[in-house]
């Protein structure tokens, strides 16, 4: 029998996921600023309070290094804590705490103990907020070892993937895209479904180009994808979903038929994930590649307030430029 179906947000996807792994898992605790009585500052947990009460659905103080800390030694005491960040802009008072002590833990004490802790974070721009609202961090995390880093780019991904983060033993940061959460309503299963961590998804297949992209950005590389088709241009579509551990084989193989590869994120553009899966693909493709790998990326500076957010984020008329030079060639 099929799974029966819902059309559902970003924003629903999330409630859901976070829904059945309560009723799945009396483990399982959210906690954060107003995630409890308002249900979120993007209400992702409205009506959970309610359903599981105050002691598995907690309202915290606005103090992310003590709130991070305290899930840490909840997780570590057998607890599986879903922490709330209102804003990835907020999230570097809590750093220390993540990077330092939840990645650690399992090195630290030699596998004795692990820290099976989700922290979610509103991500990205796109919606005209303020500094520190819009931030794109994602390669600071990937850069520290025992953290896994993902992004999800859709309703269906966003529930499967947080389950998936839910239940994986080590400490997971979970970045939402902020311009997604009800711009785009997908078909998803209304049953608890996983996705699995550090695997990529092909969204398309093509022999031209290979175009990578996560978050919000799939969305303009699928565009400018259908843009070059009309030109009669090929373009491969992967969204890479986990950042760490990410999925290079996928990428790897996509190159090797195609040649080519553009590589699409809206963080600054210096010491950028793209960089890295640049250079990866120097190592391991370079034989098989007919054009540099050109990225397609923020700039290098804060994001900027409501008027100059457009100039500031990848669109599909710039992923398009580079789609055409990696081609020229």
């Amino acid at each position: 029998m099929r799974d029966e179906m819902a059309k559902m947000t970003m924003i629903d996807a999330i409630n859901s996921a976070l829904r059945q792994e309560m009723e799945r898992d009396p483990t399982v605790v959210v906690m954060g600023e107003d995630v409890g009585k308002n249900g979120g500052v993007f209400r992702a947990t409205v009506g959970l309070q309610d359903k599981f009460g105050e002691v598995r659905v907690m309202d915290t103080p606005l103090a992310e290094s003590g709130l991070v800390g305290a899930a840490i030694g909840m997780a570590l005491s057998g607890l599986r804590p879903v922490v709330e960040i209102q804003f990835s802009g907020f999230i570097y008072y809590a750093m220390d705490q993540i990077v330092s002590h939840a990645g650690r833990m399992r090195t630290r004490s030699r596998g004795r103990y692990s820290v099976p802790m989700v922290v979610r974070s509103p991500y990205g721009g796109g919606i005209r907020a303020l500094e520190h609202h819009s931030e794109s961090n994602e390669a600071m995390f990937a850069h520290s070892a025992g953290l896994k880093v993902v992004i999800p780019s859709g309703p269906y991904d966003a529930k499967g993937l947080l389950i998936s983060s839910i239940r994986d033993p080590d400490p997971v940061l979970f970045f939402e895209p902020m311009r997604l959460y009800r711009s785009v309503k997908e078909e998803v299963p209304e049953a608890a479904y996983e996705i699995p961590l550090g695997e990529a998804n092909i969204v398309r297949e093509g022999a031209d180009v290979t175009l990578i992209a996560w978050g919000s950005m799939l969305r303009q590389a699928l565009e400018a994808a259908d843009g070059v088709k009309e030109k009669g241009v090929n373009a491969e579509v992967i969204d890479l979903r986990t950042i760490s551990p990410f999925d290079f084989d996928t990428i790897s193989k996509s190159i090797e038929k195609t040649g080519r590869a553009v590589i699409v994120h809206e963080a600054p553009r210096t010491c950028g994930m793209g960089a890295e899966l640049a250079a990866r693909a120097m190592d391991h493709n370079f034989l098989n590649l007919k054009a540099p790998v050109v990225r397609v990326t923020g700039f290098d500076v804060p994001v900027p307030l409501a008027r100059e957010e457009d100039f500031y984020l990848p669109d599909a008329y710039r992923i398009t430029r580079a789609i055409n030079q990696v081609m020229s060639f």
